[in-house]
């Protein structure tokens, strides 16, 4: 286990867990999903109602505070990552534009092209 920064993990090759990471992200930030929760808490509320045994309620609870857990884990990798890779691009452009600026090389305008991924096709 590490405690890398989760953008410094393994260099440039991804991770199965920040490619999970990612799409748990994209699964998430979607209507379906949305609904799928609203669906949930509806159940737990209504589940509530029909007055259960205690120990369907108390698995329900564990359950969706389980799931709560999980996908806070998931989304923070993510976060973490994303404002890694925001702040390295921000890093490439005040050194080109320093750079410039001085009149020197062309290594952080080289930077600044890796950094923002112009020479990638997508």
């Amino acid at each position: 286990m590490t405690t890398d920064h989760p953008a410094e993990r393994g260099g440039d090759g991804r991770d199965r867990f920040a490619a999970f990471s990612d799409r748990a992200s994209n699964i998430t930030s979607s209507p379906l999903f949305y609904v799928l929760c609203v669906l949930l808490v509806a159940g737990t509320i209504v589940l509530h109602f029909l007055h259960p045994p205690l120990s369907w309620l108390i698995f329900a609870g564990d359950l969706m505070t389980s799931v709560n857990l999980l996908l806070l884990a998931l989304l923070k990798n993510a976060e973490l990552r994303d404002s890694h890779a925001v702040q390295r691009k921000l890093d490439a452009i005040a050194a080109a534009l320093l750079e410039q600026y001085e009149g020197t090389g062309h290594e952080a305008a080289d930077e600044l092209r890796r950094a923002i991924r112009m020479d990638e096709r997508q």
